[in-house]
């Protein structure tokens, strides 16, 4: 019969002669009066043999009951829970690469070197369709102060959403902010960014509504010309909000006086309830690739990385800055969700200072991670003025955001 059982890389002992007193032994050890290891010998000098204890039924109960909950708990830490977690996602330099690939590639201009980097920062999220949270992950986010665990409705809503319609809103979102961050940006160095004025809609209620039609263009407003959707912009803040306009529109190759009455907007400025969708004719050609990233909320770090590609100043000058906050057009810093997990991951991946938009300051306060600064921004220019300052080592007095009094 082979020995199968044999280890064969052990070294092989001499057999031991029995009928020898106090002879060599098996792993060395010693054969005398009292046997191996004190234990007995018989008459042919073979070891008595010991009889092995049972286990009793309790130890066999207890045993298979710790078996028994430790499957229980395997289980119960991958079933899905009825919770969402977001935590810290991953963050990128938008002057450097994706995949092999430049995050931001400008053609017509001139670019240039960084010695330091620009961090979009991102937040990943568990709970939603196809990717449930478990009760493993729900109790890891419990126990980490940059996770935030809640109902899973509060995040994902709509029961009836898959994650492809959620994919293709994102996208939708990430190219908005992608043309709305190259706008800003363009116009922040100086450039002239014409855009054709597209009525896409009206807001149902106000004065607008059924004065215009869709695919109407607006031309004008009290008079004033509008090249571009700064001009409008910068054409709405003259008026008082309550006050009547006339809008211009080119309609079926006419030209047609609409007279709105405008409302009062969130932000306390005049509104005529018109949705716009502006074709944009950009005088540099800019594409943005950012992966899988999705969302509006990296809008503010991509214009300031345009900026830096398309400036000869190093800027950041081998500092790492991190950042969030959607952008308009006119260059405005808007607010975001999960600033606490973008300020985690911030500090994860190297960053010192961190750009956050003044209208998450609230949720700031009392959460920035050790070694990490936060700078309060509101718009594309303060925000690039600060990375300025940051870079040059001047950024002692630059604001932050601070507790209410």
């Amino acid at each position: 019969m082979p020995d199968d059982d044999l280890d064969r890389s052990a070294p092989q002992q001499p057999p031991r002669d029995p009928t020898t007193p106090g002879g060599p032994g098996a792993d060395g050890q010693r054969i005398d009066g009292q046997g191996i290891d004190g234990q007995g010998i018989d008459g042919l000098g073979a070891a008595a043999p010991v009889p092995a204890d049972r286990p009793s039924a309790r130890a066999m109960t207890l045993s298979v009951s710790m078996l028994a909950t430790a499957v229980l708990l395997a289980a119960v830490a991958v079933l899905p829970a009825p919770y969402s977690v977001s935590g810290p996602g991953p963050t990128e330099d938008v002057l450097g690469k994706v995949d092999d690939k430049p995050l931001i590639t400008i053609d017509g201009a001139s670019t240039y070197t960084s010695t330091g980097e620009l961090r979009l920062t991102t937040v990943s999220a568990t709970g939603g369709p196809g990717y449930p949270s478990s009760t493993l992950r729900v109790l890891q986010g419990w126990l980490s102060p940059w996770s935030l665990v809640q109902p899973r409705e509060i995040l994902f809503p709509d029961a009836d959403r898959t994650q492809d319609d959620i994919d293709q809103e994102n996208s939708a979102q990430m190219v908005s902010s992608q043309e709305n961050a190259s706008v800003a940006a363009l116009t922040e160095l100086g450039y002239e960014v014409p855009a054709t004025l597209v009525v896409a809609g009206t807001v149902k209620g106000t004065g607008a509504d059924g004065k215009f039609e869709d695919g109407d263009v607006l031309t004008a407003v009290n008079g004033t010309d509008l090249p571009d959707y700064l001009s409008l912009i910068t054409t709405m803040d003259a008026v008082k909000p309550g006050a009547k306009v006339t809008a211009t529109v080119r309609r079926q190759g006419e030209d047609v006086d609409v007279v709105v009455p405008t409302t009062k907007g969130d932000d306390g400025r005049a509104q005529m309830g018109v949705y716009i969708d502006p074709d944009f004719d950009m005088p540099v050609d800019i594409a943005i690739e950012a992966g899988r990233i999705g969302g509006p909320s990296a809008g503010t770090m991509f214009a300031l990385g345009i900026i830096d590609l398309m400036t000869p100043q190093d800027e950041a000058a081998g500092q790492v800055i991190a950042g969030t906050g959607t952008i308009d057009v006119a260059g405005t810093v808007g607010p975001i969700g999960g600033i606490r997990q973008k300020l985690a991951g911030a500090a994860r991946d190297g960053a010192t200072w961190f750009l956050a938009p003044a209208a998450n300051c609230g949720e700031v306060v009392g959460h920035v991670p050790d070694g990490l600064r936060v700078v309060r921004v509101e718009t594309l220019h303060e925000a690039y003025e600060d990375v300025v300052a940051i870079g040059a080592g001047k950024a002692k007095d630059l604001p932050t955001c601070e507790a209410a009094s």
